[in-house]
C-alpha cells in the first residue's frame, strides 16, 4: 500500500474517535490554502473550542454606532510545509469565479431571455459581474451558450461534509446535472476518507457575507479601519502570525474586511478612490463562526480532500471550520 493510502487510512482511524462531529470553526478559502500550527488530537474530548477568527460588535445605546473590532490571531508554529504554488492556487481561484458567474449569465438567460434590459436576472448577474471585473467576452460566451441546444439552466446545490479531526466543509455547487455533482462529490468525500453530513447539520456553524482581500503590502491597517468604519462594513480581520513566517509568506497575507451585501459596493467605492489594491469574493463567503484547531496529519488530510473536491467541474466553492 503506497504512502498516501496509509496516511489517509490513519487519518480515517483518527476521524472515527472524533466521531465526525464538528466542534469549531475555521475558513479556507477557495484557493485551499491553509497555515497554522496543530495539536495532536488524541480523542474527541481533546477537542475544544478556539477563538473566533473574527468579531464585530454594534452598540447600541439612544444611537446605533457602529465600531470595527480587529482580532490578529497569533500562532507560535504551523506545518512543515510552507504556502506553495500562490500564483496557481490565484489562477485557480479567478477561474473558479469566472466559471460560476459564466453558469449565473447562462440561467438567468435560461430564464427571461438574453436582453438585460427586459431581464432583470441577467441585468444583476452583469451589474456583479462588472463589480468582480470579469471580462466582458466571458459573458457574451455565456449569453451565447445559453441558446444552444440541449443547454439546461444551472441549479444551486449545497453540500456539508465532515473532515479530519472533527472540521466541518460545506462545498457549494452550480450544476445542471444534480446527479452527476451528487455523485461526483460522495466519490470524491468516500475515497479521501470524509463523511457526508446531514444537511443543516453544518451549515449552522456558518455565516455569509462579503469580503474584500487586502494584500499587507497594499494598505496600511488604520487606513482600513477607517474607510471600514466610514462604509458601514461589519469588520476587519488581520492576517494570522506565525513565528516562523518568512518575509515573502507576511508579503503574501491580506486584511479581510468583512461587510454585507448592501455596504460591499462602498466599500469597493472608497478603496479605488484611496488608489488601494483589491481582490474581491465571488458573489459571496462563508465565514465560520468559530474555529477547530487539528494536528499536522489531520489537516493535511483535509487540506488533500479540500483540493480534490475544487477540481470538480460543478463545485465553486469549499469553506471549513479549520484554523
Amino acid at each position: 500500500m503506497g504512502s498516501s493510502s496509509t496516511v489517509r487510512a490513519v487519518g480515517a482511524i483518527l476521524h472515527r474517535f472524533t466521531n465526525g462531529v464538528p466542534s469549531n470553526s475555521f475558513i479556507v478559502s477557495r484557493n485551499g490554502l491553509l497555515k497554522s500550527s496543530r495539536k495532536l488530537l488524541s480523542s474527541a474530548s481533546s477537542v475544544s473550542s478556539s477563538t473566533p477568527l473574527y468579531q464585530a460588535s454594534i452598540n447600541s445605546h439612544e444611537h446605533q454606532l457602529r465600531s470595527i473590532s480587529t482580532f490578529p490571531p497569533l500562532c507560535m508554529g504551523r506545518r512543515s510545509s510552507k504556502i506553495a504554488g500562490r500564483k496557481g492556487a490565484q489562477d485557480a481561484k479567478k477561474a473558479k469565479l469566472y466559471s460560476r458567474i459564466g453558469k449565473e449569465v447562462v440561467s438567468a438567460v435560461k430564464k427571461g431571455g438574453p436582453n438585460p434590459v427586459s431581464n432583470m436576472v441577467l441585468a444583476a448577474v452583469l451589474e456583479k459581474a462588472r463589480e468582480l471585473d470579469v471580462p466582458k467576452e466571458i459573458l457574451e460566451r455565456n449569453i451565447k451558450r445559453a441558446s444552444e441546444k440541449g443547454q439546461e439552466a444551472y441549479i444551486e446545490k449545497v453540500y456539508e461534509v465532515y473532515g479530519y479531526g472533527g472540521v466541518s466543509m460545506v462545498v457549494e455547487v452550480l450544476t445542471d446535472k444534480i446527479t452527476r455533482s451528487w455523485a461526483n462529490v460522495r466519490e470524491v468525500v468516500k475515497d479521501y476518507g470524509g463523511k457526508i453530513a446531514d444537511p443543516g447539520s453544518v451549515m449552522f456553524k456558518f455565516r455569509r457575507v462579503r469580503v474584500v482581500n487586502i494584500k499587507v503590502t497594499d494598505a496600511d491597517k488604520d487606513q482600513l479601519l477607517a474607510i471600514a468604519l466610514d462604509a458601514g462594513a461589519e469588520d476587519v480581520i488581520e492576517p494570522p502570525a506565525y513565528e516562523d513566517d518568512t518575509d515573502e509568506d507576511r508579503s503574501e497575507s491580506s486584511y479581510k474586511i468583512v461587510s454585507s451585501a448592501e455596504n460591499y459596493a462602498t466599500i469597493l467605492s472608497k478603496l479605488r478612490d484611496e488608489g488601494i489594491n483589491f481582490e474581491t469574493d465571488n458573489g459571496s463567503e462563508l465565514l465560520p463562526i468559530t474555529t477547530i484547531e487539528v494536528d499536522d496529519e489531520a489537516m493535511d488530510l483535509n487540506k488533500e480532500l479540500l483540493s480534490k473536491l475544487l477540481e470538480l467541474d460543478d463545485v465553486d466553492a469549499v469553506y471549513t471550520d479549520q484554523k
